[in-house]
């Protein structure tokens, strides 16, 4: 006012809105003559630059709902949020009086802050935290009630907590599973035996012989049923090899082509020069072919089903599942159909146990559980894609196998034919047999003796323990020990260190229901499992 000439900094900005036109700019000018004020740490601008570099929404709003002020973190999680426009815009319609709900309630005070989850208008789905704290400006009679908007993008948290419960599930589902396939193992174990057993001495003209084999053959189908359920919770016994998918399925496609009827049309589409992969071939096989089956049902007025193999090197392999899959080299098999494709409601729940969309006696919901347990513990990955009306894409990715020389070594002798033998299974000899289960510890017994040897039997590891004891007094041995793997009490594999402090030194074989790497650390060096 006095003409005095100071020094002084004028800072100028121009605002835009979504379309890229400018909004009335601002000016702030700044008294270099007062070295606080001026001071790129001044508070101002300490401020504006703290809340435009957060890593969250932030945003103002006043008591009528209206955006006063958002940062650069709130214009990349939706573009729907802008200056003087209403907060409900940025929430899609279904959510807009969730929020103003819960806006609401902060503005008239009931609550000094609240929170929400709500979905996020944007080109894709998002979802999102909304913290809302209530901010008063002025003094006194004069204070304005305002509310802060703090904005958390947890799309991403979210989907790993979805996937993080869906694999916690799946892995109690498997326990349960696992102990009821145990329990059957034992059971089918007598009834196959016995059945065994009567066929050797029935002729098949016998008017009996008939209907054991169809005791027997039901009783294959449940075996049958119980390695899937081993298959799903991955407790099943794999035998892994070097394979070439490319051989494998070549092998494959003349019996899937059968299977799939005069209506489906089956197209194989190899990829060029294919890694290996270590992988159980016939777990495999059971694989593409449920995924086949599968396919096939889909459609009932028939249609296509298209497998396709390639390698996936690291770099792509990084961009299919992130947050899932590790970056490493794999190889694709993916088996695509023409199909009704599969509701969104029931995607997350294909791989659960027991579950179909099929009709009653038509599916046991045991196909896709196999699946996802043989391809987790082969250590490869399975996706779905799949889009109603238009069809399904199941993609297995397996990873690749760098074979050493020892490996081909075995490969190559593995290959050779082995001259065949009939071999006497008849013999001598004395067996401590240790089996918890009554009906499995009988029937081994019966078809023991039947072969010539003397059979020891024990209900317990420990009464194994004593029985073997007593022997060992009188200066008797065994030849052999036979056992049972889990057992109430003491279980075989401690049950065999007893045995061999005492100084037993007889071969021991353990029989179990249970995969072998269930205790496969509690066996001793040459142990034989079955």
């Amino acid at each position: 006012a006095d003409g005095e000439i100071i020094p002084a900094r004028i800072i100028h900005r121009v605002d835009f809105d979504h379309a890229g036109r400018p909004r009335p700019s601002r000016t702030l000018v700044l008294d270099m003559r007062q070295p606080d004020a001026a001071s790129e740490e001044s508070d101002p601008l300490r401020l504006a630059r703290f809340i435009n570099n957060a890593p969250i929404g932030i945003a103002t709003a006043s008591a009528d709902g209206r955006i006063t002020m958002l940062n650069a973190a709130l214009a990349q999680i939706t573009t729907e949020a802008r200056l003087g426009g209403s907060i409900a815009a940025i929430v899609p319609p279904a959510d807009r009086e969730k929020l103003m709900t819960v806006f609401n309630s902060v503005i008239r005070g009931e609550r000094d802050q609240a929170q929400t989850d709500v979905n996020i208008a944007s080109g894709s789905e998002t979802r999102a935290q909304i913290t809302i704290a209530a901010t008063r400006t002025g003094k006194g009679d004069e204070q304005e009630l305002s509310a802060t908007l703090y904005i958390i993008d947890t799309t991403l948290h979210q989907a790993l907590m979805q996937q993080l419960e869906q694999g916690q599930k799946m892995q109690a589902v498997g326990k349960l599973v696992s102990g009821i396939a145990h329990d059957f193992n034992n059971m089918l174990t007598a009834i196959l035996g016995y059945s065994d057993m009567l066929l050797q001495k029935h002729r098949p003209e016998d008017p009996s012989f008939a209907q054991i084999m169809d005791i027997k053959h039901n009783a294959n189908r449940a075996a049958d049923m119980v390695r899937k359920l081993l298959a799903f919770s991955r407790k099943q016994t794999l035998q892994p090899g070097v394979l070439s998918l490319t051989d494998l399925l070549s092998d494959m496609v003349s019996m899937l082509r059968r299977i799939m009827g005069e209506k489906v049309r089956l197209h194989l589409e190899h990829g060029r020069d294919l890694w290996p992969v270590m992988a159980d071939a016939s777990q495999i096989d059971r694989v593409i072919m449920n995924l086949c089956v599968n396919a096939r049902d889909a459609m009932p007025r028939g249609g296509e089903v298209t497998i396709r193999t390639r390698n996936i090197p690291a770099s792509e392999a990084g961009t299919v599942a992130a947050d899932v899959m590790p970056e490493a080299d794999y190889v694709l098999i993916e088996v695509a159909d023409t199909g009704e494709g599969i509701p969104p409601e029931v995607l997350d729940k294909i791989y659960d146990p027991f579950f179909t969309t099929k009709g009653v006696g038509k599916g046991t919901g045991l196909g896709l559980s196999t699946v996802y347990g043989v391809i987790k513990q082969t250590g490869g990955f399975i996706f779905c894609d799949s889009t109603p009306g238009e069809g399904t894409a199941f993609s297995i990715y397996l990873p690749r196998h760098i074979e050493t020389e020892a490996e081909k070594a075995e490969r190559i002798e593995k290959a050779r034919p082995e001259p065949e033998t009939r071999e006497d299974l008849t013999g001598e000899g004395r067996i401590l047999l240790a089996e918890d289960e009554d009906a499995v510890r009988a029937f081994a017994v019966h078809a023991l003796e039947t072969r010539g040897y003397t059979v020891i039997p024990a209900s317990s590891g420990e009464l194994a323990v004593d029985t073997m004891e007593e022997m060992l007094e009188k200066g008797e041995n065994v030849d052999l020990v036979v056992s049972d793997v889990v057992m109430p009490g003491m279980d075989g594999p401690t049950m065999m260190k007893e045995l061999r402090a005492m100084g037993v030194t007889a071969p021991v074989v353990f029989m179990s229901g249970h995969a072998e790497d269930a205790f496969a650390e509690s066996l001793e060096e040459g142990t034989e499992f079955t």
